[in-house]
């Protein structure tokens, strides 16, 4: 028997904040169909082909096509029963409502039009907005999970990723030395993310002026990749040589739960003095971030100081590159972090609901600067009375070689 991830009374908790939240957010629910997986192990403590249906009234069910053996085993959910189709699920319900809740960032149409033969539904609503709120405070459990996640991200950092580096060495051969020191560390092997078809290796990395090549990826920096078919990571064609900066970005993870951190090393050089001074202003505005994640404070409100800040004290020039190469600047300071590396809430405009305690979240000031590259800093805080705490280090985010 496999270990459980989450016990049965954290399970009965989780899904019943999940009702509590339907029943604030959307009187009129009924019953809310769970696809997503992660969602899935979040309430259940597995994840499997299936759906999790919960009813306002009425037993929570796991419903799986492939593996009910393996459900049980992991799961420590009292109903998990094993369909064949979405309408051998739907017959068990004696009444199925009108209006049907899904986590709709998951569901397909192809699925949808299933899910609504098999269940008649007239309107349907979402569910990813609640389930991300409740998975946002992070229970006593998960945080020792990401602490520990935390620590072994700075070792990588600090003492895996620097004997590394060789002059001539390619992004592609790093990243994979980097990727193996991970495993060897106790990485569990996959970075999730909660945006749509966003998907990374080990993180975004690149050599020197690389780190700023435009990229589809929702974030400060940059990396060129492979080939179009493939811009993730790795380029082979850039070599690293002296006074080349080296940008990492990368998420670590244990157990499902991620920590986001970035390192930038200095390999046998100088950073330009207008990225040195570029780099310890975000060293100075994490910092200043962080003091403030505290229980109350609105994420809107400080993204906003920030960018008062930046406006009336910042070096010349740094506005222009800040959160992204020119043309291509993202318009956040921070995210929340956990079963997905970008989760909620994000200190951004419109983010306007008070943190709460053991909240996590990514501080991420970086600028990243045309003919350079991305200089700045990212660390893992958890929320707290006396301010962030940091799981990843806090340190200068970077090192010379």
């Amino acid at each position: 028997m496999a270990d459980k991830m989450i016990s049965a009374a954290e399970s009965r908790q989780r899904i019943e904040a999940f009702r509590n939240i339907m029943d604030r957010e959307n009187p009129d629910w009924e019953m809310a169909l769970i696809l997503g997986k992660i969602n899935q192990f979040y309430l259940t403590g597995t994840m499997q082909d299936g759906f999790l249906c919960v009813e306002r009234e009425g037993k929570a069910v796991l419903w799986v096509r492939r593996s009910v053996e393996r459900a049980k085993d992991e799961s420590p959910l009292e109903n998990i029963e094993a369909m064949g189709s979405y309408r051998q699920a739907s017959g068990h319900y004696k009444s199925l409502p009108k209006r049907l809740y899904l986590d709709k960032e998951i569901v397909s149409l192809s699925v949808m039009e299933r899910l609504q033969k098999a269940f008649a539904f007239e309107s349907w609503g979402g569910v990813d907005r609640q389930l991300l709120k409740i998975r946002s405070v992070k229970s006593s459990r998960e945080r020792e999970i990401m602490t520990r996640s935390g620590r072994l991200h700075k070792e990588l950092f600090e003492q895996r990723i620097p004997p590394l580096l060789r002059e001539g060495m390619d992004e592609r051969e790093f990243t994979i030395r980097v990727f193996q020191e991970m495993m060897d560390l106790g990485y569990h092997g996959v970075s999730r993310f909660n945006m749509f078809q966003t998907e990374m290796m080990a993180g975004q990395i690149g050599f020197g002026e690389n780190s700023c090549y435009p990229s589809y990826f929702n974030g400060p920096g940059g990396n060129k990749g492979q080939h179009a078919a493939v811009p993730l990571w790795g380029e082979t064609n850039r070599k690293l040589a002296k006074g080349d900066m080296v940008f990492t970005d990368i998420a670590f993870g244990v157990d499902g739960y991620h920590t986001d951190q970035t390192m930038t090393y200095l390999f046998k050089g100088e950073l330009p003095s207008q990225a040195r001074t570029y780099h310890d202003y975000c060293v100075e505005l994490r910092d200043k971030a962080a003091a403030r994640l505290k229980p109350g404070e609105i994420p809107s409100l400080l993204y906003a100081d920030i960018l008062e800040e930046i406006a009336a004290h910042a070096p010349a020039g740094f506005a222009e590159c800040f959160m992204g190469h020119p043309g291509n600047q993202v318009k956040f300071l921070g995210h929340g972090v956990g079963l997905h590396i970008d989760e909620y809430p994000v200190i951004a405009k419109g983010f306007d609901e008070p943190l709460e305690e053991n909240m996590i979240i990514a501080l991420e000031p970086k600028c990243a600067i045309p003919g350079v590259g991305t200089v700045g800093v990212e660390d893992t805080f958890a929320v707290g009375a006396g301010g962030g705490e940091c799981l990843t280090g806090g340190g200068t985010g970077m090192i010379k070689l």
